[in-house]
């Protein structure tokens, strides 16, 4: 107040209230289990969820959060002694590694323990992550750098590179493979030798032997897992099962072994009533006292046998254990080395399958119908355990039975403090792996605070993406932003009805111009054609004052009414059909356009050339080409190969052999040629097309044609986009990436924005295309005319 004589102030008047917005919250962790690790004493499990690290009872439900950062944790997995998890973290601008510790010896598990303590197992100026603990616990080895294999001495602290930059390269944090052996002295590992082919390699921990390539087969051998006390190794190839067309595209594998052990090949080789007779015989051997039975069976099982190899011919002591290619997930030995159990996917999803080794006889044990799994035994490989589509499954292998395993666990979630943390991850995991250390000419630096000043106003995963996607786009690199999308129940979905109308009609109703081949109106009991109008939709007049989309709302594949109005005659007809997608109204309009292109080129070229049209880089697409080159076109002295609008894929490759076959024999009787050689390869003339909506391998089949000299190209100049992506998704869901590898052509230039120009470049002008003149076309046949007439 104020007092007599003074003159009035202004009054601080502060009020405390609570935050706008809570940024703690509890998150509910029952699932989204993304990896695991199984206690040496089988009676816990280390998984990771929402980018924390958990571990939770085998038996029961107890779960306990392990760590509580905003940053994320991955690559968790218990100590051999099983009193610590280690982990990496992304703290303070780079991946390290942890290790995490009960702190009360009372406290004889991690999911009922009240103290922790973390530390930092390894801490360097490089990120640091995917630690394995070598199976005596004395030594980890880990991936320093994204590209290189290191191993750390525990007591000295002194480490050594198995394999650097040189052999490894990084696409998505976590893409390196390796396994420790049983004793402790050697790792398998992946190495890829390109980026279309794997092998499985051996290391000497110590790192004082060389390299040692043990598949050398040239298709994709990778991850290896010891088994039988290091005597053989299991893993995975493609190269006896069927693959697409498209090099990076689907293929099946098998799982094969090695034996590095003489004896243990040959006992792998006895049929069944041979290796009967020999365990009747071992038995005969062992002692019949059981006390004395049960010591050296215990004795036995705490001794680990050095590895000794019998590299005499160990090329041929291999073979493939499964009886059909399948897509594979994961496969794991039994103890005894009788059976195999593996996670295959043939009309559907994942199921559990299992081979009997000795007799073949192949079953399937779970029906999951997952999109993804993987399977670890336990220590005493008595239970099996499964993790499958974010949840973790124990199997007991006698009898098959499956017990899911219960997680409650919970968690305070800042949401502020995430984003912040994934802002920092995606910004520097970009630098890390950008396929070209100048950013493009970008201050990657400066663009950090230039964008890291919106993450207060992010209100959601989609807005967070978006800020991504404009970062990562001040590269001007293809391949590359940020994406959020979830589903949404019940979510509007406009069908369609397969038909081409007219916009200047007034009147109540659609006034057909076409109807769509193929589509819902296009069957042989509805008469439907241009100049009928759709008046009703399940009864509802279409007045010019409504959208009529709204009657056709999740109307796809649904019986629905139409009534038909005839102004010849002024009949009506209705009709029961099922709308369709707007996807699939999309393939009918493109199989609409690629029939007129055909008929186009058949009338210009008088018959003598054929079009075909590739619209993506992958099996399909190929599969048609082939059909229509050597079927329908074979008698055609040339074939116009329309690439534009191509959305890429990996067939760049396959297609310039396809297109490159040079005949050096001919097939003949006296009266009729029969065949020749090349039988699968076109050896006539062709011409493509590209335009300026060609992207990625639709690119790199533009360069490469070109600088191949197969044939001419007309169209527009396609951008420079022959580049690979590298995606990952972040715990709040949203998928990112930037690129790791771009392409050079064979002048050693890169191709990213390095565009390709056609011979002829013609541009569809407006006033031409929107009447169905395609001048690109046009031009193709008048260029391709004139190299068959020499």
């Amino acid at each position: 107040t104020m007092r007599k004589g003074e003159q009035p102030k202004k009054v601080e008047v502060s009020l405390a209230t609570q935050a706008i917005a809570n940024p703690d919250n509890y998150i509910s962790i029952n699932g989204g289990v993304r990896e695991m690790s199984i206690s040496p004493d089988g009676k816990e499990i280390a998984f990771i969820a929402r980018g924390e690290v958990f571990v939770t009872s085998v038996d029961g439900s107890l779960t306990k959060r392990i760590t509580n950062t905003p940053e994320q944790e991955r690559f968790v997995e218990f100590a051999p002694d099983g009193k610590s998890v280690v982990y990496a973290s992304e703290r303070n601008g780079k991946w390290q590694i942890f290790k995490s510790s009960k702190v009360r010896t009372e406290e004889p598990f991690f999911f009922a323990s009240t103290l922790l303590q973390e530390e930092a197992l390894v801490s360097v100026e490089v990120d640091a992550y995917l630690p394995k603990f070598s199976p005596d616990g004395k030594k980890l080895a880990y991936i320093e750098g994204r590209r290189s294999l290191k191993v750390l001495d525990l007591a000295t602290k002194s480490s050594v590179t198995l394999m650097g930059p040189d052999l490894l390269f990084h696409m998505s944090d976590g893409d390196q493979y390796f396994t420790w052996s049983p004793d402790s002295k050697w790792l398998l590992a992946s190495y890829r030798p390109t980026m279309s082919n794997s092998e499985v390699v051996l290391l000497d921990a110590s790192g004082k032997e060389k390299m040692r390539k043990l598949t050398q087969s040239g298709y994709s051998d990778d991850n290896a897992k010891w088994v039988n006390e290091g005597k053989q190794m299991l893993w995975f190839s493609n190269r006896d099962g069927l693959r697409s067309y498209a090099t990076s595209g689907r293929s099946e594998d098998d799982v094969y072994t090695l034996f590095f052990d003489q004896a243990a090949w040959d006992k792998f080789r006895l049929s069944k009533e041979e290796f009967d007779l020999l365990k009747e015989i071992e038995k005969a051997k062992k002692p019949e006292n059981g006390d004395e039975k049960a010591k050296a069976e215990k004795s036995e099982s705490k001794d680990v046998k050095p590895i000794t190899f019998d590299w005499d011919g160990f090329e041929e002591r291999k073979s493939r254990l499964t009886v059909h290619s399948a897509a594979m997930s994961d496969a794991v030995l039994s103890k005894d080395g009788e059976k195999l159990f593996y996670l295959a996917r043939f009309e559907k999803g994942l199921n559990l399958w299992s081979t009997n080794l000795r007799t073949k006889e192949t079953k399937l044990e779970i029906n999951l119908n997952a999109n993804s799994g993987r399977l670890v035994w336990d220590k005493d490989q008595k239970n099996l355990f499964m993790l499958s589509d974010g949840s973790i499954s124990k199997i007991t292998p006698e009898g098959m039975k499956r017990e899911t395993i219960k997680i409650a666990g919970e968690m305070t979630f800042d949401k502020n403090a995430e984003t912040a943390h994934l802002f920092e991850h995606v910004w520097l995991r970009t630098k890390g792996m950008f396929y070209t250390p100048d950013m493009h000419g970008v201050d990657w630096n400066a663009i950090k605070p230039a964008y890291q000043k919106y993450l207060p106003h992010i209100g959601n995963s989609y807005e967070f993406a978006e800020m991504l996607s404009e970062m990562i786009g001040e590269l001007n690199v293809s391949h590359a932003g940020a994406r959020y999308s979830r589903s949404i129940p019940m979510a509007d979905a406009t069908a369609a009805l397969g038909v081409f109308w007219d916009y200047k009609h007034t009147g109540n109703g659609i006034k057909v111009t076409e109807v769509i081949a193929g589509g819902p109106l296009d069957k042989a009991d509805i008469d439907v054609k241009a100049g009928m109008i759709i008046e009703r939709i399940d009864g509802e007049l279409i007045t010019p004052e409504l959208d009529f989309a709204k009657l056709l709302n999740r109307k796809a594949d649904k019986f629905t009414l139409i009534e038909v109005v005839n102004p010849a005659d002024n009949s009506r007809k209705q009709y029961t059909v099922k709308p369709i997608t707007i996807g699939a109204e999309g393939q009918l309009l493109y199989k609409r356009w690629v029939k007129k292109n055909q008929e186009e080129v058949e009338r210009l070229s008088g018959g003598k050339l054929g079009y075909v049209h590739i619209p993506g880089m992958s099996d399909g697409p190929y599969r048609n080409v082939y059909e229509e080159m050597m079927g329908k076109y074979f008698e055609k002295e040339g074939v116009i190969v329309d690439t534009r609008f191509n959305g890429g894929g990996d067939l760049v490759a396959d297609l310039a052999m396809f297109f490159t076959g040079d005949q050096f024999l001919t097939y003949a009787t006296a009266d009729k040629v029969v065949g020749g050689e090349p039988t699968s390869r076109w050896t006539k003339p062709t011409l493509a097309m590209f335009n300026e909506a060609n992207y990625s391998d639709g690119h790199c089949f533009a360069c490469g044609y070109t600088d191949l000299g197969i044939g001419k190209t007309v169209g527009m100049p396609t951008p420079g986009t022959c580049s690979f992506a590298g995606w990952e998704g972040l715990p709040d869901g949203t998928r990112w990436g930037a690129v790791p590898i771009s392409a050079k052509n064979k002048a050693g230039e890169w191709l990213e924005n390095n565009e390709t120009r056609p011979q002829f470049e013609v541009k569809n002008m407006p006033g031409k295309i929107d009447q169905g003149i395609d001048q690109q076309l046009e031009k193709a046949v008048e260029e391709l005319l004139k190299d068959i007439q020499y």
